[in-house]
C-alpha cells in the first residue's frame, strides 16, 4: 500500500500523462475526421526542439510555445498535402515525417548548439501553485504544484467534448470520418473538413511537445518523444475515440510508466516494468483488447473533390 500511497508515483504520473493526453485528443479530432495521423510523434519531435529554440533566443518560453504549437501546425498541414490533395498512404507519410522529424532535430541541435546541447539557461513554462488542492489526501502534493499546460487540460478537455459532440462542426466533422459522401450530398467539403481535424491533430501535438522540452525540462535531447507519439495513438484506441476515453487511458499508461521508473532498483526486472506501456500499445493498436468501434472510413481516401 505504501508504494501506492506515495505522492512521488502520482505527481510523476500526471507529468507523464500530460503530453499523452493533449497528443491523444489531436489524434481524436484527426480520425474522427477519417484520417490516420500516425505523424504525431514527428509532430511532437519537432515542437520539443522548436520550442526549446525559439524560448532561448527570445528569452521567453511563452513565445517557445507559441513557436512549437506552429510547428505542430505546419507539419500537419504537410501530412494534410500529401494524403489529403496527393491522396498518398496516410500510414507511409506519417511514418515519413516521424523519421523527417527525427533526422531535421538531431541535425538542428548538433549545428545550433554542438556538443553540450541546448543551453542550461532557456526559459520554461511556469509552474502554478493552486495551494487548496494540497489538503487532498494522496492527490494533494501531485495536483498542487504542477505546470500551467496541465492546468489547461481541463478547459482543452472540456472544449474538446464540446465541440465534437455538441456543435454543428463536430457534428459535421464526425460524418466525414464514417460517410463522406453523405456530408459531400450535403453541398460540405469533406477534405475541408477533414484538413481541420487534421491541423487541430498538429496543434495539440505542438502543445504535447513543448511541455516536453520547456514545461517538464528547459532542454532538448535527441528523440526525446521516445514513442509518446505511438502511444497517443494507442490511448486514443482504447478510449474508443472518445475524449472522457482518451483522458483515462492515457492516465492508465502515465501510471504504468511512472510506475516503472519507481520499481526501479526493485524486486521486479526494470526491464519487464518499462516495456509494459509499449507491449499495451502494440496490443492496442492490434485491437486485441477492448471494444473499440473506429469510425466507419478511417482511412479511407476520399477523391471526389479537391481542397
Amino acid at each position: 500500500m505504501s508504494f501506492f500511497l506515495n505522492p512521488e508515483l502520482w505527481a510523476l504520473t500526471v507529468t507523464v500523462s500530460v503530453p499523452l493526453i493533449y497528443a491523444s485528443l489531436g489524434g481524436m479530432f484527426s480520425e474522427r475526421g477519417g484520417v490516420v495521423n500516425i505523424a504525431m510523434e514527428g509532430m511532437m519531435l519537432m515542437s520539443a526542439f522548436v520550442s526549446v529554440a525559439f524560448a532561448y533566443a527570445s528569452h521567453n518560453a511563452w513565445i517557445g510555445l507559441l513557436a512549437g504549437v506552429a510547428s505542430g501546425a505546419a507539419m500537419s498541414l504537410l501530412f494534410a498535402w500529401a494524403t489529403l490533395k496527393l491522396q498518398a498512404d496516410q500510414v507511409v507519410v506519417g511514418m515519413a515525417i516521424n523519421l523527417l522529424a527525427l533526422g531535421l532535430t538531431g541535425y538542428f541541435l548538433d549545428a545550433f548548439y554542438g556538443y553540450n546541447g541546448t543551453p542550461i539557461s532557456t526559459p520554461s513554462l511556469p509552474t502554478w501553485h493552486l495551494n487548496v488542492l494540497s489538503h487532498l489526501p494522496v492527490l494533494g502534493p501531485a495536483l498542487a504544484q504542477e505546470n500551467v499546460l496541465t492546468y489547461l487540460l481541463i478547459p482543452t478537455l472540456l472544449g474538446a467534448q464540446y465541440a465534437l459532440f455538441r456543435t454543428p462542426w463536430g457534428l459535421r466533422l464526425r460524418s466525414m470520418g464514417e460517410k463522406p459522401e453523405a456530408g459531400r450530398s450535403a453541398g460540405l467539403s469533406v477534405l475541408r473538413y477533414r484538413l481541420s481535424g487534421v491541423l487541430l491533430s498538429g496543434i495539440l501535438s505542438g502543445i504535447a511537445g513543448a511541455y516536453l522540452s520547456i514545461g517538464v525540462l528547459n532542454s532538448f535531447n535527441v528523440d526525446m518523444t521516445a514513442g509518446r507519439g505511438y502511444i497517443a495513438l494507442a490511448a486514443m484506441i482504447f478510449g474508443n475515440w472518445k475524449p472522457k476515453g482518451a483522458l483515462m487511458a492515457s492516465l492508465i499508461f502515465g501510471f504504468l510508466s511512472a510506475a516503472s521508473i519507481q520499481l526501479q532498483g526493485s524486486i521486479i526486472p526494470s526491464d519487464i516494468v518499462l516495456m509494459v506501456p509499449y507491449l499495451l500499445t502494440v496490443v492496442a493498436v492490434a485491437g486485441i483488447v477492448g471494444r473499440t468501434t473506429p469510425p466507419a472510413a478511417d482511412g479511407i481516401p476520399y477523391q471526389e473533390e479537391s481542397l
